[in-house]
């Protein structure tokens, strides 16, 4: 005689019908490797730290500290790997309950509607306007006593003269000072290496270094943005998205053709452009 179903019946697996998707972890995980991304390359690009990084991609969004933190650091992540975000939220939501619904904001604002105080008198300026007052009443009776003393008043003799008046120097405006702009440079310096790198018509995520190791540049170049870096030396590369890059090296451009998703490492010298 059998009580009840057992854990393991069958019957428990029909309710739950399997998800032909990957999980959100393992689709930003897969495409970091697609573009040949570490989890430190896309924790410096992204400002989201390394441990929080790991464990979004085994799908533990505990360390993020609240549903709206982990939707933030799910859309960040997805667009540094080139991922649509907007799936990824969606998934989210449905794995996670949906949005919390919005607090109505009209008991807050009336909450804060507190009946005004009355005004109180300013003694300070009442003061200060009766000081004024005297002042002004005993300087006028000592003028009066004075032009009653000397019997009459002073008569011109004659037209006062004309005051000569001054026209002001017209004021010559200060020179407007140029726009720093990324542009390329017109005659780039023989003593220094310069590379400029323009995103064309997609995204791509880039980093840059100098000789000594220095980071000069991580993050995301959008389409239709441009990037100039100099060093006394040598600059290091790495292009996650090397396709739509337009490179130009110490002013002349690179006619290296780049695939879309490629990455590509390069390092560039004074006596460039050649590839690294």
């Amino acid at each position: 005689m059998s009580i009840g179903n057992s854990p393991e019946s069958p019957e428990d697996d029909r309710n739950f019908p399997a998800d032909d998707r990957d999980s959100i972890g393992r689709a930003l995980q897969q495409a970091r490797v697609a573009a040949g991304l570490t989890v430190e390359e896309v924790s410096a690009s992204t400002r989201v730290r390394v441990p929080i990084v790991h464990a979004i991609e085994e799908d533990d969004f505990s360390r993020c500290g609240g549903d709206v933190y982990a939707r933030g650091h799910i859309r960040t992540l997805a667009r540094a790997v080139g991922l649509d975000p907007a799936s990824l939220i969606e998934q989210y939501d449905a794995e996670h309950g949906g949005r919390p619904a919005p607090t109505p904001a009209a008991p807050l604002f009336e909450a804060e509607r507190i009946r005004p105080e009355p005004r109180r008198p300013n003694w300070t300026a009442a003061m200060v306007a009766a000081i004024v007052a005297v002042v002004g009443f005993v300087g006028f009776t000592m003028f009066n006593g004075t032009d009653g003393q000397n019997g009459t008043a002073a008569v011109a003799e004659g037209p006062a003269p004309a005051t000569k008046t001054t026209t002001p120097k017209p004021v010559k405006p200060a020179d407007p000072k140029p726009v720093p702009s990324e542009s390329v440079i017109a005659a780039v310096p023989q003593d220094k290496v310069t590379v400029k790198l323009t995103a064309t018509d997609d995204k791509s995520w880039i980093s840059a270094k100098a000789h000594d190791g220095k980071l000069l540049f991580d993050g995301l170049l959008l389409a239709g943005e441009s990037k100039t870096f100099q060093d006394d030396e040598r600059i290091d590369l790495v292009l996650g998205n090397a396709g739509p890059i337009e490179l130009y090296v110490n002013g002349k451009k690179v006619e290296d053709s780049f695939e879309s998703g490629q990455v590509e490492r390069l390092s560039y010298t004074k006596g460039d452009p050649e590839a690294g």
